[in-house]
């Protein structure tokens, strides 16, 4: 946590900015490792001269002083984090009174009321200025323990899953194995869930985000299943499509497809290219097949304290992808009122390639 501050610090002064004020509750948890429901974080330009100051509620004292390591300076204030308690929690160096200098703020982060708030209470002395992206670029590179927790999210998702599929799919609604599938992650240990399980059975697997319904699974379908379990604060995230029975030779030629593509993306991912040009690796394998308008979606994104973070592996995805990265890999094809077929794996990226953090397979699996 320390390096962290320093890190930060680093591209404050390099903003021209005297404090960085950090409101996202990730951003605040990645920094400070505080998990409660109310702080912000002031990161100063100049660690020697300010301390950095977690600021937050009677409710948090003892939460915040406990989780928070000794790099953070714990203030607890009585009035909102984003107006008066702001300012009441605010150090200045030397005495400076209300000097706060120039505050950056993310701005993708503060709504119009909040900013409106902050200032008559940082009074006329304090310049704010809008600073977006600071934290989420030191977290893009997830450490070693960071990739560890991910490895361990996905781990449980899999032990789930596998589960799941124990018990068959035949006969089950797809809000039956939702549920399910929910119960058995909280069994194995998941704190929350990294988003609702998609259950997407026969048509309704043309849909990329169908929402689980009181309807059947039945013999001879495909079943697509997106699932993630969040692990100590860390998301997971992963596709397999499920056959019921006997499907006819075109379905097989669509879920290989999607294979194929999906394999070529993750030899593809390693540091050094672009979300881009590891999104046209797959996308060029189904476009020559005839179904580039079928596959919609980005190829993949970021995954870490949020299940949908930089970098994007997109048409729009300029990113470069460094070792250290966590994305996703999924590629689908999807036939309106037919089915549809999504696989997708999480990659730690490396300098010569990737791992692959879910475990499992991948080639056709007949599940009754």
């Amino acid at each position: 946590m320390a390096q962290r501050v320093e890190r930060l610090a680093e591209k404050v002064a390099a903003a021209g900015v005297d404090w960085l004020l950090v409101s996202a509750p990730l951003n605040v948890r990645w920094l400070t490792g505080f998990t409660g429901s109310n702080a912000v974080a002031l990161c100063p330009a100049d660690t020697g001269r300010n301390p950095a100051v977690l600021i937050t509620d009677f409710r948090y004292i003892e939460q915040a002083t406990e989780q928070a390591p000794s790099a953070w300076q714990v203030e607890v204030v009585k009035s909102d984090l984003l107006g008066a308690g702001l300012a009441e929690g605010f150090p200045v160096a030397d005495g400076g009174g209300d000097n706060f200098g120039v505050v950056g703020y993310d701005d993708t982060h503060v709504t119009v009321a909040q900013l409106a708030a902050l200032k008559p209470a940082l009074g006329g002395s304090a310049e704010l200025v809008p600073l977006s992206g600071s934290v989420e670029a030191l977290r893009l590179i997830k450490s070693a323990a960071e990739i560890e927790k991910i490895r361990a999210a996905a781990q449980l998702a899999d032990a789930a899953m596998l589960e799941l599929l124990e018990h068959g799919l035949i006969g089950r609604t797809e809000l039956e194995l939702a549920l399910s599938l929910e119960s058995a992650m909280r069994r194995l240990g998941a704190e929350e869930l990294s988003f609702p399980p998609i259950v997407a059975s026969g048509p309704r697997g043309a849909l990329p985000h169908a929402e689980p319904r009181e309807l059947e699974v039945e013999r001879s379908q495909m079943v697509t299943i997106d699932w993630g379990a969040k692990l100590d604060g860390y998301c997971s995230d992963c596709t397999r499509t499920y056959f019921t029975g006997e499907v006819d030779d075109q379905q097989s030629l669509i879920y290989d497809l999607v294979l194929e593509a999906q394999l070529a993306a993750v030899e593809a991912v390693r540091a050094g290219p672009t979300g881009r040009e590891v999104d046209a690796v797959a996308r060029q394998i189904i476009d020559d097949a005839g179904f580039a308008e079928c596959f919609g979606h980005g190829l993949g994104h970021g995954v870490g304290l949020d299940v949908h973070e930089a970098p994007r592996l997109s048409r729009q995805g300029d990113t470069e992808l460094e070792a250290g990265m966590v994305v996703t890999v999924e590629p689908g094809i999807y036939l309106s009122g037919q089915y549809g077929v999504r696989i997708e794996d999480l990659l730690a990226v490396t300098s010569s390639g990737s791992e692959t953090l879910s475990g499992l397979p991948k080639a056709r699996q007949v599940v009754a």
